[in-house]
């Protein structure tokens, strides 16, 4: 079985204006569904991509103000790899210097990186490829010429790097495509979100928190497909969590050795099916069995806005 790549990154952070501020404003990306944490919902879950909310380009977030500061470590996911078209590094790297944000320019595999922390402590970085198609949302200055495509991929912090590795390699179906003294990389056959980093030294457990990601969600075609990978992760000796109904896909969990949260997301049904694509994340869309509670839940969320620009 092979995975196409990444469906979507989630992360805990701390204020959500903070974090919409940073992702829409400083980085142009879409707010594509504000909603509530299922599982906790006097607290946002708030969903950025591309124009169309696609996989491969969708970031998630809790934010809990007031969360302690986590530690990056082993068992997490230790930077976010972000795609920009070609020629738009010299943009980026302007525009983030007009923020205040401190960059620095590094070299992996042959690509060069721009590195840098968002507002609350997430490592990120862009790097220039051919890949993907080009993000056609254009806000706060970002143009689609130098827009954030979606995924590049990310770099893996692992206490077992090797069974990391052997899992998506052998597990998951990502080809290895290079090795040198500090990462093992691999491909998948998608066209974004489509290369993972596995960093071969052990650094010291991570701690949940905000500025740390929570899990990394993998692909799936459909929801036949999703079974079947559940059906073939068990079979690998992991355990995997029963199918979870997230509205916008369906998803299943498991811990891999190393420590990370997997989980495998179904491409469909998307974000579209409770907004029209115009409307993408500007009203609060409540999953049907909190939807006699809104008025109590609008009470108890924090104000927020999407704003072009930061005073």
């Amino acid at each position: 079985m092979k995975t196409l790549g990444i469906h979507h990154i989630s992360a805990i952070v701390g204020h959500p204006q903070v974090t919409i501020d940073f992702y829409a404003t400083v980085l142009g990306l879409r707010l594509v569904k504000q909603t509530v944490n299922f599982d906790d919902p006097s607290t946002y879950h708030l969903y950025f991509g591309n124009q169309e909310g696609e996989p491969g380009t969708i970031i998630t977030f809790f934010p809990w103000p007031g969360a302690r500061q986590g530690k990056i470590g082993d068992g997490q996911v230790g930077v976010t790899s972000y795609v920009i078209p070609k020629g738009s590094k010299k943009f980026w790297k302007k525009r983030l210097a007009s923020f205040d944000i401190k960059v620095e320019e590094t070299n992996r595999f042959g690509e060069d990186y721009l590195q840098f922390n968002d507002s609350q402590g997430l490592q990120l970085e862009l790097v220039e490829r051919a890949d993907g198609k080009k993000n056609t949302w254009e806000f706060a200055g970002v143009s689609s010429d130098a827009a954030i495509q979606g995924f590049a991929g990310a770099i893996l912090f692992s206490s077992h790097p090797f069974s990391t590795g052997e899992l998506l390699h052998t597990g998951m179906g990502l080809q290895k495509i290079g090795e040198d003294a500090d990462y093992t990389r691999y491909r998948s056959e998608g066209s974004i979100g489509n290369v993972i980093d596995v960093k071969k030294i052990p650094m010291g457990r991570g701690r949940s928190g905000a500025g740390t990601v929570h899990h990394l969600a993998f692909r799936a075609k459909d929801d036949h497909d999703q079974l079947q990978w559940k059906e073939h992760i068990e079979h690998l000796g992991y355990v995997v969590t029963p199918v979870k109904d997230r509205n916008y896909f369906h998803a299943v969990y498991f811990r891999e050795r190393g420590g990370l949260l997997f989980e495998i997301a179904t491409d469909p049904p998307g974000f579209t099916q409770d907004e029209d694509i115009e409307a993408l994340g500007k009203a609060l869309k409540l999953p049907p069995q909190y939807e006699e509670r809104r008025e109590q839940i609008e009470s108890i969320l924090l104000p927020i806005e999407v704003k072009d620009h930061i005073n």
